[in-house]
């Protein structure tokens, strides 16, 4: 239910992004006011979708900072000690990434993830795109086709007014979730409304998300999801630092440093109008192969919303089991390596059995999953009760 989906860039520059996949499964709620403090006037959940979709900042730059701490330490320690580091995948389960970023409209944009001695950029200015990693020297270019930076006409399935739009999220409440308001937030030193979405079902794992609005610019300036029966975020994302003063041209000038590598590719515009094609069109594409796929008895869903549950067809435990052994003696270090980060990842699951089976638990903050014996893969934003209940 994103609501940003009709301006790209917004939707990859803002924090929102990072919590679609755990709110877009279950909008929600009854009757729903944002009551304000005293310094904020009060904001309807309709006006403040409104905002959100309505929200063309003409330029911003500043700080994101994201941090998690899934209930997952025997495995992010598994990472952390992997040559090479385990770096931005340990710091997604325990820990925390910072980023820069620019906008000064559809074709001036700069993101920037910090790495403790690292910098990759990602920079389009106008026709040019420059990735740029600092620790090989390496970068790409891309000269996109003229015309790149239009936007695709919005297809009939996407709302094309804000008012639309917030009808359109409206008329997708259900009773799965509960949607209240916090009062008043401040964010990077801005003032925010803070929308609060509960599951109502009890197998959910998630307790709560909160996303604050800025109040002047609408767009999302951070999201927490919490745990259930927890104080503290187990994700966050959140400007630390936000200006909407438009950027200097110069923050969108790519200078490659001495003795940089950098290669030179060209975009077809097949190719532009191929990413660009009707998102109705794409959608049922790919309900047609999830379809596919799960007539073949290798995939399937079940339950909806906050408690929806994904099985898959995977290798059955013993076959992972033998993995490590297999490996031993592999003059490949890297064979060798990730024999070893298996083998270690697999003694963090606990041994579970029931009438549905036996298997191997792995059980987060917010996510639970079972690898059954005989070779299923189950997973969820919900309790391992639940995903018993699924094996069965």
């Amino acid at each position: 239910m994103s609501v940003l989906r009709s301006r790209p860039a917004l939707r990859w520059l803002v924090p929102t992004a990072a919590a679609v996949a755990v709110i877009g499964g279950g909008a929600a709620a009854g009757t729903i006011v944002a009551n304000a403090d005293p310094a904020l006037p009060e904001r309807s959940a309709a006006q403040l979708l409104v905002d959100l979709q309505s929200a063309d900042p003409k330029g911003l730059s500043g700080t994101v900072v994201q941090s998690s701490d899934l209930g997952l330490p025997g495995i992010a320690g598994l990472l952390g000690n992997v040559s090479g580091g385990g770096g931005n995948l340990t710091s997604l389960i325990a820990g925390s990434n910072t980023a820069r970023i620019w906008y000064a409209g559809e074709e001036k944009m700069r993101f920037s993830l910090l790495g403790t001695s690292n910098e990759t950029d990602v920079i389009r200015n106008g026709s040019d795109v420059w990735i740029w990693e600092s620790k090989e020297n390496t970068g790409t270019h891309f000269k996109l086709p003229a015309g790149a930076g239009e936007r695709e006409a919005a297809p009939s399935a996407v709302p094309s007014t804000p008012q639309a739009a917030a009808e359109a999220a409206l008329a997708a409440i259900d009773d799965s979730t509960k949607v209240e308001t916090t009062g008043a937030a401040e964010v990077a030193g801005r003032d925010a409304y803070e929308l609060v979405l509960s599951p109502r079902d009890t197998e959910s794992l998630v307790g709560q998300v909160r996303l604050a609005i800025d109040a002047k610019e609408h767009i999302p300036l951070r999201v927490d999801v919490y745990a259930k029966n927890t104080t503290k975020p187990a994700f966050r994302v959140a400007f630390e630092q936000i200006n909407f003063a438009v950027p200097d041209d110069q923050q969108f000038a790519f200078n490659p440093p001495p003795g940089a590598k950098i290669t030179d590719q060209s975009v077809p515009e097949d190719a532009l109008k191929e990413h660009g094609k009707d998102a109705a069109k794409a959608e049922a594409e790919a309900k047609a192969a999830r379809e596919a796929v799960a007539e073949d008895g290798d995939f399937k869903v079940v339950g909806e919303g906050w408690t929806t549950i994904a099985i898959a067809k995977g290798p059955k435990l013993g076959e992972l089991d033998a993995l490590p052994k297999a490996a031993e003696g592999s003059k490949d270090p890297e064979a060798a390596e990730a024999a070893k980060l298996a083998e270690g990842l697999l003694g963090t699951l606990t041994p579970v059995s029931g009438a549905w089976g036996s298997g191997k638990l792995l059980s987060g903050s917010l996510f639970s999953v079972l690898l059954t014996d005989d070779g299923r893969v189950i997973a969820g934003a919900v309790t391992p009760e639940a995903l018993y209940k699924a094996a069965a």
